[in-house]
């Protein structure tokens, strides 16, 4: 029997453990290598089969732009698949825009996701993430099993083991453009050769899934790498720097996450996190306590 809807789907958010920029193309994309991992801080969305062929979306929450990635991976994979029929896609949206924590990407991947099992079009992950490349270089991280390392523009993915840990994020409420970041003469740059030997000797592959202990390790603790559009980021915005105070003064350690404004701590493994996130923040900061996820909550959904 035909599925008519599909309610409660995930898209998580993530974090950058680390983010190195390690080259540059001759197109003038950066190249990156970063882990990813996905976090308990979700959207909700929720599908409803439309055989008339129309695709709508219905903002649960406050109004998202018009055009949103979710309605672009929708119309993307109806026009590749030749489907002749819609959804309606009602979004709970949580994740804070502009945080570099990917809610745009993932909401894609989940709609990717979720309407290849309502449309019945039994898409392999692999057609599935070539597609949502052409949206934009996370969405096939958010089509993966989970914590992943992540090189050149985004697109290469190699699934890392990692124990779940407690992490508290704080989104201050000024929002970055990324591609001020990238521009900017505070870039910082990694260098290339003493990253990719650290991981090589790990023996990452398309087969191979574990970290060499001391990097596994130095991931869990919070203690690896940096993010290299830090430096730019906090000359950009006023409130990224504040926002890691905060977090320094509350759990010892503090990071921007990607190319947005959104901050984060490592408080802890274990069931309960060593600290929490301040209850009071300034006007229009958003922050909580999140967990890493061990597999993505879709995982399984394509073969």
């Amino acid at each position: 029997m035909a599925l008519r809807m599909l309610l409660d789907v995930a898209a998580p958010a993530k974090l950058n453990l680390f983010l190195h920029v390690v080259g540059r193309r001759a197109d003038g994309y950066h190249l990156l290598q970063s882990v990813f991992v996905p976090i308990d801080w979700c959207d909700t969305l929720h599908f409803e089969r439309r055989d008339d062929g129309g695709l709508a979306r219905h903002d649960l929450g406050a109004a998202l732009p018009t055009d949103d990635l979710c309605l672009r991976a929708a119309r993307a994979l109806q026009a590749a698949s030749a489907t002749s029929l819609g959804a309606d896609i009602s979004i709970e949206k949580r994740i804070p825009a502009g945080a570099g924590m990917g809610g745009g990407s993932s909401d894609a991947a989940s709609t990717l996701l979720a309407l290849n099992r309502l449309w019945m079009l039994g898409w392999p992950i692999e057609r599935l993430a070539a597609l949502g490349l052409t949206l934009g270089a996370d969405v096939p991280f958010f089509l993966g099993p989970g914590p992943a390392l992540v090189e050149g523009i985004g697109a290469k993915l190699t699934p890392v083991a990692l124990p779940p840990r407690w992490y508290g994020v704080i989104k201050p409420a000024a929002g970055i453009e990324t591609r001020a970041l990238f521009a900017s003469p505070l870039l910082g740059r990694s260098i290339e050769a003493d990253i990719v030997e650290g991981f090589a000797e790990c023996g990452l592959g398309p087969a191979v899934h574990r970290l060499r202990s001391d990097v596994g390790n130095a991931l869990a603790s919070g203690t690896y790498g940096h993010n290299d559009l830090q430096a730019a980021a906090v000359a950009a915005c006023a409130e990224v720097q504040p926002a890691l105070d905060l977090l320094q003064g509350t759990f010892g350690n503090g990071r921007m996450t990607g190319s947005g404004s959104a901050t984060f701590a490592l408080a802890g493994g274990g069931e309960e996190p060593a600290g929490r996130v301040p209850t009071v923040l300034p006007e229009g900061w958003t922050g909580r306590m999140c967990r890493s996820l061990a597999a993505h909550p879709l995982r399984g959904w394509a073969d």
